[in-house]
């Protein structure tokens, strides 16, 4: 299972047809029909479900796809910085950022960053802290901004910013009438609760209800702030997640919770013992001079 075969699989899962992929491949149809078949038989798997006039992916399929975009983009990475590590501050900086506040720290670094190395370049990737923290351990990122908690044994760590977590809902909601900007967490008790997916957030928030001894009713978990944003603005249920994810949203209000916990911080973290290209640890100095 090489790399190039590897491309070849990715374009036919991509296409769904030899006749499609052999095109962009530059290739003919027998030879790259003979090397899916060999890395069939290679995996003994089967990949792909032939019909009349296109593929469609099996499960083993669907998870080599996402296996194999991983791993030629490691590939990638690794002779790009091979290329780039005596060349100086020049290069790209492939950093994760999580939804919320982290997008506008890491603007205000890298707008500062590049202005003193311009032949820096960024590549930002997106994900909740736990899909990060994986792209972190199979190298295709070494540097992101997550919201605790975090793996201190697998991470250090720098603190660089911290955000209240809000309710928001539809403005037609009964919530909107109250004046002050805190509500009891015991109004949220019979209300459909939209929450961040991540286990710790979800954890903290039914701590939360289980010291009031109620049970939250938490219709949907999700990734995406705006998405959130969206279900509440459409009456779906009360969201609970940073403030920072309504901002877009004329639809909605939010409120504070009284008596909680209820701020996330957010961390800039790189792994414990790992090799660091020069312009990443660079990078790296620099935030520090800007917090500790």
């Amino acid at each position: 299972m090489d790399l190039k075969t590897l491309k070849y699989f990715v374009v036919v899962a991509e296409e769904l047809n030899i006749t499609h992929a052999s095109k962009i491949l530059n290739m003919s149809q027998p030879p790259l029909s003979n090397q899916i078949k060999a890395l069939e038989e290679e995996l003994g798997a089967t990949l792909f479900i032939r019909g009349k006039r296109k593929l469609s992916l099996t499960e083993e399929g669907k998870y080599l796809y996402l296996k194999a975009k991983d791993i030629l983009s490691l590939s990638d990475k690794t002779v790009s910085e091979i290329h780039n590590m005596n060349l100086g501050l020049k290069g790209t900086i492939s950093i994760g950022l999580v939804e919320g506040t982290a997008p506008d720290i890491a603007a205000k670094w890298i707008s500062e960053f590049v202005k003193t190395y311009p032949n820096i370049h960024f590549h930002v990737v997106d994900g909740n802290s736990d899909d990060l923290v994986e792209k972190m351990r199979s190298g295709l990122i070494s540097l992101a901004v997550i919201t605790s908690p975090i793996d201190e044994v697998l991470l250090n760590k720098i603190k660089v910013g911290e955000e209240q977590m809000s309710v928001f809902f539809n403005k037609d909601h009964y919530l909107s009438s109250i004046k002050d900007d805190y509500i009891e967490l015991n109004m949220l008790k019979d209300e459909p609760l939209i929450v961040p997916s991540r286990k710790a957030h979800v954890d903290t928030i039914r701590k939360w209800f289980k010291n009031i001894n109620i049970e939250p009713n938490i219709v949907c978990e999700m990734d995406n702030y705006l998405d959130a944003a969206a279900l509440a603005g459409r009456g779906v249920g009360v969201s609970i997640f940073p403030k920072t994810g309504y901002i877009l949203n004329n639809s909605i209000s939010s409120k504070y919770i009284k008596g909680v916990n209820a701020s996330i911080e957010y961390q800039f973290v790189w792994r414990k013992g790992h090799r660091l290209s020069v312009i990443e640890e660079n990078f790296i100095d620099y935030i520090k001079s800007l917090y500790l």
